[in-house]
């Protein structure tokens, strides 16, 4: 599937961005909330606070989750790895950048 294809599928203009830093940059400014995946298979939900060129994330508002979303425990700021993210994915099914 091409990405503006993708784009209009979600309701995502994403024409005007890239590479992904740039988006979380974007999803950064924006206050989005995030799905982070984990290699151990960890899920952590939260807002990008801060993320480097090595996609270190530090998320705000956040809390570990089961894979049905149900929170497990309650953080408020955690330090990701970049090396240990298998994939971010966006809460919710809209995205306006």
């Amino acid at each position: 599937m091409k990405r503006a294809e993708y784009g209009r599928r979600y309701g995502m203009e994403i024409s005007a961005i890239d590479k992904p830093l740039e988006l979380l940059t974007r999803l950064r400014e924006l206050g989005i909330e995030v799905l982070v995946k984990l290699k151990d298979n960890s899920e952590y939900r939260g807002i990008v606070e801060n993320v480097d060129a090595s996609m270190n994330l530090i998320l705000d508002s956040a809390a570990q989750v089961e894979e049905n979303g149900n929170p497990v425990v309650k953080y408020g700021k955690v330090f990701i790895r970049g090396s240990n993210i298998m994939y971010i994915a966006v809460v919710g099914n809209r995205l306006t950048l």
